[in-house]
């Protein structure tokens, strides 16, 4: 208990997935956190949760993609909790999946306004807040694919690699104001951002079995095994971890 004890997180998409998993965790170890997402009533749950534990959480309606949104949310946070530590950039989506020449130029922007500016949007305005702190932490959530590539979803593939490099220039940018910026990459792991994708493409179960194989451990990831990165990465544990990619993706990266 207590790896962020009176630490004041962000937490972007924190209303599902790995989002909510991060959030329930960051409360258990301490934190206050802002639940923001798009989907209010799963928000205000996930924020519920964490108060009715005994932690201190909030919920904001946000879209990462529109920057005075995400100017506001953020200052209202720091009025609400009395500044920022921790800001994790979890807010993504999948996108349009097929080939390159099929993609529209409409559907591509959508997913880059989402998972690339949206990172852009949220470390610009947390970054004088951080340094008001003396220091911080940054995890942004890239993928898998942010390191090698798939024969699917380009405009998401593209997003995830913009978000690894990002990560190291403002690693680069900010280390003398003790503010580190890490990014996470997740193999595939059991949200219902997945599900939805394995529903959409036909029988769930048989998509979970082919998944599962993609791993060498056997099976696909749970939402904790990434908040539990993502806990390490905001804590004091990682104090001399910035610029790094945290891979937690059952072994899919290493064949």
């Amino acid at each position: 208990m207590g790896r962020v004890e009176d630490r004041v997180a962000i937490v972007t998409g924190g209303a599902l997935g790995i989002g909510r998993a991060t959030c329930l965790l960051l409360g258990r170890e301490g934190a206050a956190v802002a639940v923001t997402d798009l989907l209010e009533e799963e928000g205000r749950e996930v924020a519920e949760e964490i108060r009715a534990a005994g932690g201190k959480a909030r919920f904001w309606r946000l879209d990462v993609s529109g920057e005075d949104e995400v100017r506001r949310v953020v200052g209202d946070v720091v009025d609400a909790f009395g500044g920022l530590d921790v800001l994790v950039n979890n807010a993504g989506i999948a996108g349009t999946s097929a080939p390159t020449h099929e993609i529209s130029a409409e559907d591509f922007d959508r997913v880059l306004d989402v998972n690339v500016r949206g990172v852009f949007h949220c470390t610009k305005h947390a970054i004088p807040h951080l340094r008001r702190r003396g220091g911080g932490s940054i995890v942004n959530l890239s993928s898998i694919y942010g390191m090698v590539g798939a024969k699917d979803s380009p405009p998401y593939h593209a997003s995830k690699g913009a978000v690894r490099i990002m990560s190291k220039t403002d690693a680069l940018l900010y280390a003398e104001d003790g503010i580190r910026v890490n990014s996470v990459h997740p193999g595939f792991i059991w949200t219902p951002m997945v599900e939805g994708y394995l529903r959409e493409a036909g029988d769930v179960e048989e998509g979970r079995r082919k998944l599962d194989r993609l791993h060498p451990l056997g099976h696909v990831g749970e939402p904790e095994d990434v908040a539990y990165g993502i806990l390490y990465l905001a804590s004091d544990e990682s104090a001399f971890v910035t610029g790094s990619e945290l891979v937690i993706d059952g072994g899919y990266t290493a064949r």
